[in-house]
């Protein structure tokens, strides 16, 4: 493992753009790691946003979660209690999204895992919300800044209001949180809103915001869910494709004045076979 007293190396952090991404090479995932090396992929995720590690085959679904475990709490969902969340073909994942906004602690950090991957296609795209938020005018910061939105997922029966800007906990940057769950703007019309959506949408979703990964089996991605978006490229047809994701308890985001998010519903616990539109 290239590690030097712990610490990854500079020569095995690979940047996949400017902005947004970067490989982590030569190191073997597990919950056996040690601290510094934990606190180590800890900094590159706040930094990079999402990190891409190939070659990780070994991991099996118990050895995922306990990695996961390294960096918090189990972060619970509509879809159950299970610890790993097997996301197949049949899902609609090619909607931008942050996992579960429609929730109050929406998750801190997502890991996936690449375990049936189609021959073409199937690639995911993370968005980087806090470099979106620092290209907006001063304006329209202000603007986010002062706006709440209503994100639900009313098949779970879950709405939540969120600041449309938060406050990262650990980085003190502040990030755009819409995406699909976002149904609309409190205070604000339906028309309005819906073109204000777009505006902040087109500033998330600019190429120059965005990394792209081509998946190989045995590839885990892992990413700040507090400051990224992501989404499938719907592309590989009728291929099956199917990728395992453990998730960590995130904060009650808050807003720039101070306020926390205010869950109006909580989930209802539903059959697992009900699974959310937007995962993987």
């Amino acid at each position: 493992m290239a590690l030097k007293d712990n610490v990854i190396t500079h020569t095995d952090i690979v940047r996949r753009t400017a902005r947004i991404g970067a490989e982590i090479r030569n190191i073997k995932l597990s919950g056996d790691l040690p601290d510094e090396t934990i606190a180590a992929i800890n900094g590159l995720l706040l930094e990079h946003k999402v990190i891409f590690f190939r070659d990780q085959a070994h991991l099996d679904n118990a050895e995922q979660e306990r990695f996961a475990l390294r960096f918090g709490k189990p972060s619970p969902y509509p879809e159950g209690t299970m610890p790993i969340l097997e996301v197949d073909s049949s899902l609609k994942a090619h909607k931008w999204h942050i996992d579960w906004s429609c929730m109050d602690a929406y998750p801190k950090i997502s890991i996936l895992r690449g375990v049936v991957i189609p021959l073409v296609g199937g690639d995911t795209v993370w968005s980087n919300t806090a470099a979106a938020y620092r290209d907006l005018p001063l304006s329209l910061q202000r603007l986010a800044d002062d706006l709440w939105a209503v994100h639900s997922l009313p098949a779970k029966r879950i709405e939540t209001e969120h600041p449309v800007v938060r406050v990262h906990p650990e980085t003190g940057e502040r990030t755009l949180v819409l995406g699909i769950y976002a149904k609309r703007l409190v205070d604000i019309s339906k028309y309005d809103g819906q073109r204000l959506f777009e505006i902040f949408g087109s500033h998330i979703t600019a190429p120059e915001n965005t990394v792209r990964w081509k998946w190989k089996e045995g590839d885990v991605a892992m990413w700040d869910n507090r400051a990224t978006m992501h989404r499938v490229v719907k592309d590989y047809t009728d291929h099956h494709r199917v990728v395992r994701r453990a998730t960590v308890e995130g904060e009650v985001p808050v807003s720039v004045d101070g306020r926390c998010s205010v869950a109006r519903l909580k989930f209802i616990q539903q059959p697992p076979a009900e699974r959310c539109e937007c995962d993987g």
